[in-house]
């Protein structure tokens, strides 16, 4: 007992230290952010802008602009230059020149940026969630859910655990290479480069950025055309974070543009991460191939949200209505089918309607509205033709939600939450993407009729499964094709940053997030050592020597067998062989014994 009393005493000693310090407030720098061409006086935009018109059914590629407006009111909100190819080739290599230098800093700079970072968003995060919602359509409370919170997450993750992840990790030598010292060590890969989409303005930029700086490499990234405005204003966080830790200018960049930018930073940095469509994504590909540099891919999603007949229905309806409206309609890895059990689908069909008829769709800066507007021209006519096509096919609406005061000008960037059953998997909205508020109901009546149906998808993102069993709920999810499982939640994992994110078929491949997030920015080497060095050496063995003996071969079988055998007796029967042969002076054969 007189033993351990002394290793309780240190071990109390050390959590008292540890909490004491944790009351000591970090020195963390505060950065100051130029806000003058952004806010006015706190109100949604100047009162001089105008209303923007942007021409239907053709890009603006040619006008070497890219042209912003808010979506949900249609004020606009200046531009930004379409970059050309030789311009994206020298954004590049000058980021190139910053890793270089960075690429020697220290974990403790490094960390030293997340904080002021994290201070920043912290501060200021009215500022930062209204950026994404004037540029984005989005409501405030989807935009502190998906754009702060997440990122916060995610710096706190690195500055927990990032380093750890980093160091070289020792792995075991196996039986040949006893004497070896065998570990992994992760180097920064350069230049990466990351073309992003438009629903997570403020995360989509923070996301890639942080692992890559904190992995030692420089980021060039190119924000969506329909996000060019709030991205190129989060590009000055980042600036000013970075010029307070002193690292070296050019480090980050944001860039802006169409294909032609998009297609020059693929070939010209040492990595991509895309965010956006299958289509897009192949392209891609494709041209990387071309350099053979590795490729992330998120492309999206189809995600089934499947409900057993032992939940809480009026619990589950509401996680369900939020996750098809999941920021204001602009789904991302949002569910898009919905299976429930035959015994409470009415029930639950019928909380839901109650649910959605309270949802109101608006302006989010101008009242208080329950979902923002749809951010991508056009795209409300596509959700439309989806809803049609199902109609045209025997769904029928079950309700839809409301509006508030809608400008004329803005009318086609909004679309209402909508119910819909009686749907199959022959309609093109239980197949295709929507990205919008539309929620699809199907019944099913076994488990398994609920794996098949899930799986019944060209998409492989993510899914949710909800049971009063947690241990069914498990099994059903465990059986479903996907990236992604939340079990009796939704879209919780990405609010887990030590776990990867990403999915399989045509949602796409590679990791975000997690320990295979970060070290996916790494060049991943394997390193092998002597051990006992000088003391123990690695000789080639004499029969093996050249010129090879003729008894070369024997001595080959003897050492493979006394490495591997499976019974103990013929191993040592073959350790016995290996060293007659070699104690032998003359190596012309030596006879096995057996």
């Amino acid at each position: 007992m007189a033993f351990w009393w002394p290793l309780l005493v240190l071990a109390l000693a050390y959590a008292l230290c540890r909490f004491l310090l944790m009351l000591i407030p970090p020195n963390v720098p505060s950065i100051e952010v130029d806000t003058s061409d952004v806010v006015d006086d706190g109100g949604q935009a100047r009162d001089n802008s105008f209303i923007y018109i942007p021409p239907r059914g053709r890009t603006q590629q040619a006008d070497r602009k890219v042209q912003c407006y808010e979506p949900a009111t249609m004020k606009y909100l200046g531009y930004f230059p379409a970059l050309t190819t030789a311009e994206v080739e020298e954004r590049v290599a000058q980021a190139r020149k910053a890793q270089k230098i960075w690429a020697k800093s220290s974990f403790k700079q490094r960390r030293q940026f997340l904080r002021i970072l994290l201070k920043y968003i912290i501060d200021h995060q009215e500022l930062i969630c209204e950026i994404s919602s004037r540029d984005t359509g989005k409501t405030m409370v989807d935009a502190s859910l998906g754009e702060i919170m997440t990122t916060c997450e995610k710096i706190t993750w690195l500055l927990s655990e990032g380093e750890q992840w980093l160091k070289p990790e020792y792995r075991s030598s196996g039986r040949s290479m006893i004497h070896k010292r065998s570990k992994v060590e992760f180097y920064p890969l350069g230049v990466l480069g990351a073309i992003v989409s438009w629903n997570y303005p403020f995360h989509n930029i923070f996301n890639p950025m942080l692992a890559a700086v904190f992995s030692g490499n420089s980021i060039v990234i190119k924000v969506s055309e329909h996000a060019s405005w709030s991205g190129c204003f989060y590009f000055r966080i980042i600036q000013a974070a970075l010029t307070a830790v002193g690292a070296p200018e050019n480090l980050v960049d944001v860039i802006t543009g169409f294909a032609e930018t998009g297609e020059a930073l693929v070939s010209t940095v040492d990595k991509i991460i895309f965010v956006g469509s299958p289509g897009v994504g192949k392209m891609i590909m494709s041209k990387a191939s071309e350099t053979l540099i590795p490729v992330t891919l998120e492309l999206g999603g189809k995600d089934a949200f499947i409900v057993c007949e032992d939940v809480d229905v009026s619990h589950v309806a509401q996680v369900a209505v939020r996750a098809a409206l999941q920021s204001s309609g602009q789904n991302c890895a949002g569910a898009e089918r919905f299976y429930v059990h035959k015994d409470i689908y009415s029930s639950f069909v019928t909380q839901l309607s109650k649910i959605v008829k309270s949802v109101t769709a608006g302006p989010p800066l101008a009242g208080k509205y329950d979902m923002g507007a749809i951010c991508v021209q056009e795209h409300s006519e596509r959700l439309q033709n989806l809803l049609n096509d199902a109609l045209d096919k025997g769904a029928n609406i079950v309700i839809r939600g409301s509006f508030g005061n809608l400008g004329e000008d803005a009318v086609d960037q909004f679309f209402p939450p909508t119910v819909i059953e009686n749907v199959n998997h022959t309609m093109k909205l239980m197949q295709e993407e929507a990205f919008g508020p539309i929620i699809p109901i199907m019944k099913f009546s076994t488990d398994e009729e609920a794996v098949q149906l899930a799986n019944d998808s060209n998409y492989g993102l993510g899914c949710a499964v909800f049971s009063g069993s947690q241990k069914r709920a498990k099994q059903i999810a465990s059986q479903i094709h996907c990236g992604v499982a939340a079990v009796n939640d939704f879209a919780s994992n990405y609010m887990c940053q030590s776990l990867p994110f990403g999915g399989v078929k045509h949602s796409g491949f590679g990791r975000f997030a997690g320990v295979e997030g970060l070290r996916a920015c790494c060049l991943v080497k394997s390193v092998v050592e002597d051990r006992w060095w000088p003391f123990i050496k690695t000789k080639i063995p004499k029969p093996i020597q050249y010129p090879v003996a003729e008894n070369g071969f024997e001595f080959q079988e003897s050492l493979v067998e006394a490495l591997y055998g499976l019974n103990i007796w013929d191993r040592l029967r073959a350790l016995v062989n290996v060293l007659k042969f070699l104690s032998d002076q003359h190596p012309s054969g030596i006879k096995r014994s057996d």
